[in-house]
């Protein structure tokens, strides 16, 4: 239970954390669809100021739990769930509302906007349809979070 209340609290900072990423690493090489929708930090736009509301979404494995948050600087509001992956749907339940969502997730690699990979999500009842995210966002642990929260320099 404390492994998931860590996870969940570096997951929501993570997404404060994106306004202050300035770094830009090369891509690498190509990698499968379900190794890139899961353990890495997907947002909607790079914010335009510290008022600027940007969509979070990110599912980790070793939990496994995940969120979807809508945040700038100053506020925020975000739901945390648990899931099960099968192929590219991610069946997730909400314990907070008590409901469940089966969402299509399709992650491939991009280039957009200086973003290195996206994600298409059909069928979520949260966050928006289409996400971002850069190499060196990876999440796959909860110290893996803790390792980019303190490379983004919260």
């Amino acid at each position: 239970m404390k492994k998931a209340l860590l996870a969940m609290v570096v997951v929501a900072a993570a997404g404060y954390g994106v306004y202050r990423w300035r770094a830009h690493e090369a891509p690498v090489a190509a990698k499968t669809d379900s190794n890139l929708v899961t353990n890495r930090l997907w947002i909607d736009h790079l914010p335009r100021g510290e008022r600027d509301t940007i969509q979070v979404f990110a599912a980790i494995t070793e939990e496994p739990i995940g969120v979807f948050e809508a945040a700038s600087r100053w506020k925020g509001e975000f739901e945390f769930f648990r899931y099960e992956q099968h192929g590219d749907e991610l069946r997730i339940f909400f314990p907070q509302s008590n409901t469940r969502d089966k969402v299509r997730a399709k992650a491939t690699e991009c280039n957009r906007g200086g973003m290195d990979y996206c994600l298409e999500l059909e069928g979520s009842s949260h966050g928006v349809k289409k996400y971002y995210s850069r190499e060196g966002w990876e999440i796959g642990s909860t110290r893996d979070a803790e390792v980019l929260i303190n490379k983004l320099a919260l």
